[in-house]
């Protein structure tokens, strides 16, 4: 794995091991190399498109294909950068959800509950974060940004 650069994200997303296999499609096995290096050379059997939902929304990376909705929006990464987000950095890192801030946007934004909008907002924050895409663009490649937002809202 190349080493991550703050300023230069051409190693990032699909073309570094541990942020490609998080963002590849659960229908895909990143593991397989055959598969790493067709969607890392854009093949057109292994199309990344906004309607796969990449591993990091599944808790611990599991798709169930028997039941897809099984730890759905449960990934560990996500969880934490919902935390990191809405409530704070250090909320994000304590299991007890302890929280070193006055306020935070959930308070701000009087949030009751985690809705699908801030799963999906957040979804997108971190699948354009992991990418080795360097400026921000609803479409990234084949990829729709919003279309994969109102997947995950719908």
């Amino acid at each position: 794995n190349p080493v991550i650069s703050h300023q230069d994200k051409s190693c990032c997303g699909f073309y570094h091991d541990t942020m490609g296999k998080l963002l590849c499609p659960v229908d895909y096995d990143w593991d397989d190399v055959v598969v790493r290096e067709a969607i890392r050379n854009y093949h057109p059997d292994y199309h990344v498109m906004s309607y796969s939902w990449p591993s990091y929304l599944y808790k611990d990376g599991r798709y169930d294909p028997e039941n897809p909705m099984k730890g759905l929006f449960k990934g560990e990464l996500l969880v934490k950068a919902v935390k990191h987000i809405f409530t704070s950095p250090s909320s994000a890192e304590n299991p007890s959800g302890f929280r070193c801030t006055q306020c935070d946007v959930t308070g701000l934004l009087r949030m009751n509950s985690i809705q699908p909008r801030v799963i999906a907002y957040t979804a997108v924050q971190l699948r354009f974060a992991l990418s080795s895409t360097e400026a921000w663009h609803i479409v990234d490649d084949d990829f729709d940004q919003e279309e994969f937002y109102y997947n995950i809202v719908d």
